[in-house]
């Protein structure tokens, strides 16, 4: 049976949410009723602050607890630096992780005593963990912890809250009319939107999502399960 669900009077916790994905995601729990937090490095109406620093994390969760007592849902999506191993230094690739990966972990580490009964942890992985181009190491690598801090934070909040990743493919955040070739190669015939992974995001923080801890869904329009062989489906190797 279907349950029914209401986000009125929840409080969600989103990171990177003033752009894009974030934003969609912020937008998709205000329309249902929630209370949204966010987190974002750029200027306007909500905390303003860098995730990779220890600090602005405690000092974010402290201002969420002293408005809201208490938090329903965390959507852990702030977007790590892109860089490759030609380019990428040390302290670059930290950097990177410090966002993707050491950021949600301490967010919700942070505001784990104060998680509502049945709460939701989504974090937004990404199709590149578990497939890359040249020169992408330090999203890759963050994406690809993220996804498997998900299932390790599942096993241990287990009782206390669901947590989940969804890993999105190529999603469109300029708004744009995209078609032809591009729009073509996903299975679906189209490039993703924000609000395909915010309507995830919206069903994995329901009731009817009560039985789905530790999983990490792709939503990829089909992308990453086309197998690409040199002269097939319009493809060729130069």
């Amino acid at each position: 049976m279907v349950k029914r669900n209401s986000f009125e009077n929840r409080i969600a916790v989103v990171t990177g949410g003033a752009n894009g994905i974030g934003k969609a995601i912020a937008e998709a729990f205000r329309q249902k009723g929630a209370t949204v937090h966010i987190i974002d490095l750029q200027p306007g109406d909500w905390f303003v602050g860098d995730v990779s620093e220890k600090v602005t994390l405690e000092r974010f969760a402290e201002a969420v607890i002293e408005q809201s007592a208490h938090v329903d849902y965390i959507v852990n999506n702030a977007l790590p630096l892109m860089k490759g191993i030609d380019e990428c230094s040390y302290e670059e690739f930290q950097y990177a992780l410090s966002v993707g990966v050491t950021a949600p972990f301490y967010l919700t580490k942070l505001l784990m005593s104060h998680l509502s009964p049945c709460a939701s942890i989504v974090n937004i992985s990404s199709s590149r963990d578990r497939m890359s181009q040249p020169q992408t190491e330090s999203y890759t690598a963050a994406k690809g912890g993220i996804a498997a801090l998900t299932h390790a934070m599942a096993i241990s909040l287990g009782g206390k809250a669901r947590v989940n990743s969804i890993s999105p493919g190529w999603i469109d955040t300029t708004g744009s009319d995209i078609d032809g070739a591009d729009a073509r190669q996903q299975p679906v015939d189209r490039v993703g939107k924000p609000e395909d992974i915010a309507s995830l995001v919206m069903f994995l923080c329901s009731e009817n999502a009560g039985f789905i801890t530790g999983e990490n869904i792709c939503v990829d329009g089909g992308m990453t399960k086309l197998m690409i062989y040199h002269g097939e489906h319009g493809w060729s190797y130069e």
